[in-house]
């Protein structure tokens, strides 16, 4: 299955403590990369909402913010930690005497400080369920995105490869008159030298010349690429680094078939060929 590595999500839920909010955002990115952003009082549970994620996603650049706002009750009361505000003043204050004209630092920006106001009674437990149970949500959100646009990578994807299957066939099938015609071509050629050649040996180069410009191995190898990419997008593993690597393998083999073109017809069908591969190439670079 052809999954994107771009997509987006968002979620909101309100529950007795509060209102929470999940906000991921997915680019293309070699491997799996998190970035975080969560209040400090859920700190704690980064690790694990971490292993969460892994379990449903494997490659991309994903951006996670969560936002919390929690209800204010009667037996809930806000810390002040008046040591750490005076460490941040005095640190403030001594940057300030290195900095020529210093932008000012009011009393709210010191209180914004993570850890300077803490909010008490904060049940970790309490939140953790319906936290998991949030970004679990917000994941199949994210999922379903990138299996939409992974379906559309995968029409594209496919209709590509079932054009350069017509250009493997037309090829293969074009081969032996082009064979011959080069034969005859060449014959004509050396009609000229035939009394100063032995017709044995004449015959020798004629099979070597028809040899190297043989591709019936390269379009094998072709068809054989184009068979594992198909193979490749049923799969429900990570496949945009194995489709990545067959475009090279498909690339090389089209090069390799305009090196030995015989005729106009198999050079422009080695151009085509490079042509769909770029724009397969360009694609999966957002495949998952």
């Amino acid at each position: 299955m052809v999954k994107s590595m771009t997509a987006y999500a968002r979620r909101e839920e309100k529950s007795p403590f509060g209102a929470m909010t999940i906000e991921l955002r997915s680019v293309n990115h070699r491997f799996l990369e998190m970035n975080i952003k969560m209040p400090e009082e859920l700190r704690a549970l980064e690790i694990k909402l971490r292993e969460r994620i892994k379990e449903k996603l494997k490659r991309g650049k994903l951006d996670l913010v969560m936002r919390l706002h929690l209800q204010q009750t009667d037996n809930q009361s806000i810390a002040f930690n008046h040591d750490l505000a005076e460490q941040i003043a005095k640190t403030l204050h001594d940057i300030d005497k290195l900095i020529y004209n210093a932008a000012p630092v009011n009393a709210v920006d010191i209180l914004n400080w993570p850890g300077v106001m803490d909010r008490q009674d904060i049940e970790l437990d309490e939140i953790k369920e319906s936290l998991f149970l949030l970004l679990d949500k917000t994941l199949e959100e994210l999922l379903d995105g990138k299996k939409r646009e992974g379906n559309a990578l995968e029409q594209m994807i496919t209709q590509r490869v079932s054009e350069m299957r017509k250009l493997v066939s037309m090829i293969r099938k074009q081969m032996p008159q082009l064979l011959q015609h080069q034969r005859t071509r060449l014959e004509e050629k050396l009609q000229t030298l035939k009394a100063e050649m032995d017709n044995d040996r004449l015959e020798q180069e004629m099979v070597y010349i028809a040899q190297k410009a043989d591709v019936a191995e390269e379009l094998d190898r072709l068809d054989t690429h184009l068979d594992e990419i198909s193979r490749t997008m049923d799969s429900d593993e990570a496949i945009g680094r194995r489709l990545d690597f067959l475009m090279q393998e498909l690339n090389r083999e089209a090069n390799t078939l305009g090196s030995k073109s015989i005729a106009k017809l198999m050079t422009q069908a080695s151009v085509d060929m490079k042509v769909l591969i770029e724009q397969m190439r360009e694609q999966i670079q957002n495949v998952e």
